[in-house]
């Protein structure tokens, strides 16, 4: 641990003791830098974009090539680059899926030698052409080889994060990402230790492999063991991490490798041994909210635009590159696709996932670059390399995964029945239990009404619940002027409740955060629902501090209700609930709607949009004609004596036929669904064609009271840089009253794992 730590505290030093270093007119820049790294993340999630592009080009507005207010090779930006650095690879082993690689174990491993050797292969040739030598053109195709799973809140949300191929793309990013640091390390070793000898290189790739078993294997069983023996303490498993992290960079170091690659694997050790969690919330948010996004402003600052704007060598690298990749990166999908036999939309779905490159590639670029490994035009091409491929990827993704989802209707054909789980039994049980957790007057008298209406129909209780926040000593004026302050709440809600029919049981509870408390008295009292009012979940304060609706929702056993109800809930009359994924449905929330429908004698609306993208029916059409139908060359001799428009009005029929199609499947398949809901007035099923999502259900929400919309959680990318979901665009420009419902965490993944696999034969 002091080996690790004693070139950090060297850097402290040259600082000096004391804080003369923002005397000199350092605290307004670092000020502008804090005020970017809070305002750029949210400006660019309303654009659509990804985070990391806007805080890049931040940089570049801060450094040299702009204002000049900070200078990249100085220590404290060193250092804070370095800490970064360190935090995103960590973060980027310890948050990976393992289930992913688990689940498609063989495929994942093959597409990811394919998905590593094509781009190094490629890449190692377009530095040879460019007239690199030494380690040069291997370590610009290590930069072509890693992918990064930027995309995954986009088919999350789609809900074909269950395909096969999607889950092969997944897990072969572990593959990639230790294949890319491997070559780093034996590259960067066998450059330390003077010419390339074949002798040499085989020591160190051994020594490599040794390192990457003992702390893969290693201090995985270390860990475990030390949990099973020293309990779930919270305070044992941070220190157990940290310990891990620090032996492993330590071993790394004394063997001569980067400390970036110790990183990672201590990170990718521990994941399964710590579990989800607080200890790996709050290990993540301190590198999630300041140190990662730091250290991409910090790479905006390395970027010299001057390279690109006073001559042509650095932009023609820069597309060779791009070509390159986006080239190699194709031929492993298509590869894939004839060893698996995965049709056309699933291996362009391989192809967009696989092209962003973030976090392991900057971190290959910037190990090599330090070193003297990687020439500055490299460093830069990189740089805009990957904020070119973090647009493009996740546009691609929506665009084949949107189209393969909405327009094939594949999966619809090969559903089974579904069956309602165990979750969505107990919603139709007696004795149903409601959590109102009651704090803003305004919101709660249309919260208890609310879930009045709900324990009238279910022949339930409410449970009116107030949090009042621990303090050190239990007779502090605070606590008690915040108890008293509740107990009037609480008996404004009893009374609401008792008059409008409903049995109310209050509950004031002491606790250090209301998340959990919130959490643990609905656990506690075996609670079926919690409906929570709306609050702030985009400023600042909640980007830092985080929000209790969004704790809430992650924590709860049970579903979680957030409404925004902007008139009383007894005139609500008309009810639309849009459902986008077919694959994964749930019946929680037609059961929650209808409930609350049959309460009010309101009329429900099922809606599911169909993507109409002319881009897919072409590709689908083409694949169509090459599907063994008819041979190739007999299609061929009579597309050359049809005439052209003959082939166009030939192709919007078959657009037209296979949307009538999916419109028959879709609503068979919702009837199906709806039918188990067992009620005398179902539910009206209206299935749209828009090119839009999201504007489609703003244009239907104009008709309708309210709209229930579903909560997904968004796995992010590491330093939580994500895209935006179409339940928060649709939550920030509805007018009418909103529900947000989202499920428990564990008891949604049971019922996934329960429905049928063929549902997600395709994309």
């Amino acid at each position: 641990m002091t080996v690790l730590l004693m070139p950090l505290v060297s850097q402290f030093l040259i600082l000096e003791a004391s804080f003369q270093v923002f005397d000199q007119g350092l605290i307004v820049p670092f000020s502008i830098l804090l005020i970017v790294i809070l305002v750029v993340p949210i400006l660019f999630e309303r654009l659509r974009l990804p985070s990391l592009v806007g805080l890049i080009c931040c940089g570049v507005v801060l450094g040299h090539s702009g204002w000049s207010l900070f200078k990249s090779e100085s220590p404290i930006i060193s250092l804070l680059s370095d800490i970064g650095l360190f935090y995103l690879m960590f973060i980027g082993g310890f948050e990976f899926n393992i289930q992913f690689f688990r689940q498609q174990q063989s495929r994942s491993l093959v597409f990811g030698i394919l998905s590593f050797s094509l781009p190094l292969m490629l890449g190692t040739l377009i530095g040879e052409f460019w007239g690199f030598g030494g380690y040069i053109p291997i370590l610009m195709g290590c930069l072509l080889a890693s992918h990064c799973l930027l995309a995954y809140p986009i088919i999350s949300r789609l809900g074909v994060v269950n395909n096969k191929a999607i889950t092969m793309t997944m897990g072969a990013t572990i593959f990639t990402d230790i294949g890319t640091l491997l070559t780093l390390a034996v590259c960067t070793a066998s450059f330390h230790g003077g010419a390339f000898v074949s002798a040499q290189l085989i020591t160190v790739l051994g020594l490599v492999i040794i390192y990457s078993n003992v702390v893969l294997v290693g201090f995985d069983w270390a860990s475990r063991e030390f949990f099973r023996r020293s309990g779930d303490d919270e305070g044992n498993k941070f220190l157990c991490v940290l310990m891990s992290v620090f032996l492993a960079v330590a071993i790394a170091q004394l063997m001569g490798l980067e400390k970036i690659i110790g990183f990672f694997l201590a990170g990718l050790a521990v994941n399964e041994a710590v579990g989800e969690g607080p200890v790996k919330e709050k290990l993540t948010f301190i590198g999630s909210v300041i140190f990662i996004p730091l250290f991409f402003v910090i790479l905006g600052l390395r970027i010299d635009l001057s390279a690109f704007l006073n001559g042509y060598s650095t932009i023609k690298l820069l597309f060779l590159m791009f070509g390159g990749l986006i080239v190699s990166k194709f031929m492993a999908a298509l590869l894939a696709k004839v060893i698996y036999r995965y049709n056309w939309q699933e291996t362009l779905t391989i192809w967009s996932l696989s092209i962003p490159l973030v976090g392991t590639t900057l971190a290959v670029a910037l190990g090599g670059y330090k070193p003297g490994l990687l020439p500055p035009e490299v460093l830069n091409s990189v740089i805009v390399l990957v904020v070119m491929t973090a647009i493009l990827g996740p546009w691609l993704t929506s665009l084949v995964a949107g189209g393969a989802a909405d327009l094939t209707g594949l999966w619809v054909e090969n559903s089974q029945p579904i069956h309602m789980s165990e979750l969505q039994k107990q919603s139709v049980q007696s004795n149903f239990t409601i959590v109102v957790p009651v704090h803003n007057p305004q919101t709660q008298k249309h919260l208890i009404e609310m879930a009045a209406l709900l324990a009238r129909q279910s022949q339930g209780k409410i449970l009116p619940l107030a949090i009042a926040h621990a303090t050190a000593q239990m007779d502090a004026p605070e606590l008690e002027a915040t108890w008293q302050c509740n107990e009037k709440l609480l008996a404004k809600a009893t009374t609401q409740s008792q008059l409008l029919g409903a049995k109310a049981e209050p509950l004031l509870r002491i606790d250090d955060a209301y998340a959990p408390g919130i959490c643990r008295v609905s656990r506690e009292q075996k609670a079926n629902l919690i409906i929570m009012g709306w609050g702030n979940r985009t400023g600042l304060r909640a980007r830092l501090l985080g929000n209790v609706i969004d704790n809430v929702l992650w924590s709860a056993h049970c579903p979680v209700a957030v409404a925004r109800l902007v008139e009383s809930p007894k005139r609500i009359q008309r009810i639309l609930v849009p459902i986008e994924n077919l694959i994964n449905p749930t019946l929680t929330a037609l059961k929650f709607v209808q409930t609350l429908a049959d309460a009010n004698q309101s009329q429900v609306t099922v809606l599911n949009v169909c993507v109409n993208l002319p881009v897919w029916d072409s590709l689908y059409s083409l694949s169509h004609n090459y599907s063994g139908q008819s041979k190739p060359e007999q299609s061929i001799s009579k597309e050359k004596q049809t005439d052209p428009s003959d082939r166009h009005t030939r192709s919007s029929q078959i657009a037209a036929r296979r949307l009538r199609e999916a419109h028959c499947q879709r609503r068979s398949y919702l009837t199906q669904l709806v039918s188990q809901l067992a009620v005398p007035n179902p539910p009206e099923i209206q299935i749209i064609t828009h090119e839009n999502v999201t504007q489609a259900i703003l244009q239907a929400a104009r008709l309708y009271d309210l709209v229930v919309l579903p909560y997904i959680r968004n796995r992010t990318s590491p330093g939580g840089l994500a895209m935006d979901d179409v339940t928060n665009q649709l939550a920030k420009q509805l007018t009418c009253s909103i529900i947000i419902l989202g499920e428990p965490q564990h008891n949604h993944k049971l019922f996934l794992s329960n429905t049928s696999t063929t549902q997600t034969a395709s994309v």
